[in-house]
């Protein structure tokens, strides 16, 4: 398909997903009969409007084949169940971002890639926590609890970090952690060489997998079977270490697990 082709299907998709929007009628009625076919009566109770409006918007949407009549219920075709999923995923979409439009509007978001984007919506429940003037230390903090309590750590690590680092070994020698694979840069795994001490108890430890990634990351993502997290780098270039998104939840798992493996570094 041609790039003119591909503008072509897209302002029809554009003109078919405004012509709902623009409608809090079509849109509600869409999302009253996702789950589940409805009769009038059932329409009516949910919505709180009387039977001539719900009847036009239904009967628009019939128009458009988004709809139809099955009996005495309406129910969505084929079409309108997928324009439905997507319009559903639009919304919480937009809802995690106002949730947490702070930390995603601060940040350079280069180097998450865009079918990860398109699923925010996953982290809708994540919870955004930010250091304060008085204590620059709430978000690091809460990051050193989460990881002191998960057996298996993968981590996306764009810096270098010393008291990160000490922390990490700290729990390996104690033996709070099986695994430990970090996903470094090679600029990084080179400054770990020149100091012994973290050569020693990193690289040359068993429970320790190193996997170098040829671009510098500009992203901190750490999964774990229990939580993950995220912090990110300034517009600027800086990386910031006072604000944190944490996901605890299966949505939130998966986010962090797809970001992985769509950016190539999984196992």
């Amino acid at each position: 398909m041609t790039n003119i082709q591909t503008k072509q299907e897209l302002n029809k998709e554009f003109k078919d997903v405004k012509y709902i929007l623009t409608s809090s009628m079509r849109a509600k009625l869409l999302l009253a009969l996702y789950r589940i076919p409805r009769n009038l009566d059932e329409l009516r109770n949910e919505l709180k409007k009387p039977s001539a409006t719900i009847l036009h918007g239904l009967k628009e949407l019939e128009a458009i084949n988004l709809v139809r009549k099955a009996q005495k219920c309406y129910e969505l075709t084929s079409n309108g169940y997928l324009l439905t999923t997507n319009m559903v995923k639009l919304i919480e979409n937009w809802y995690s971002l106002a949730k947490n439009e702070t930390f995603w509007d601060n940040h350079d978001l280069t180097d998450i890639p865009d079918e990860i984007i398109k699923s925010i919506y996953l982290l809708k429940d994540a919870e955004y926590v930010n250091s304060t003037t008085s204590d620059l230390s709430i978000a690091f903090n809460r990051y050193i609890k989460l990881i002191s309590n998960a057996r298996k750590l993968q981590i996306i690590m764009p810096i270098y970090s010393e008291n990160h680092f000490k922390h990490m070994i700290d729990l390996l020698n104690n033996e709070k952690i099986d695994e430990l694979r970090l996903i470094i840069s090679k600029e990084i795994y080179d400054s770990i060489c020149e100091n012994e001490s973290f050569k020693q108890e990193l690289l040359e430890n068993e429970k320790v997998l190193i996997k170098i990634t040829e671009d510098n990351l500009k992203i901190f993502l750490t999964y774990s079977e229990k939580f993950m997290s995220l912090t990110l780098f300034f517009k600027d270039g800086h990386y910031d270490d006072s604000q944190i998104l944490i996901g605890k939840d299966k949505n939130a798992l998966k986010w962090a697990y797809d970001l992985i493996k769509e950016l190539g570094v999984s196992e």
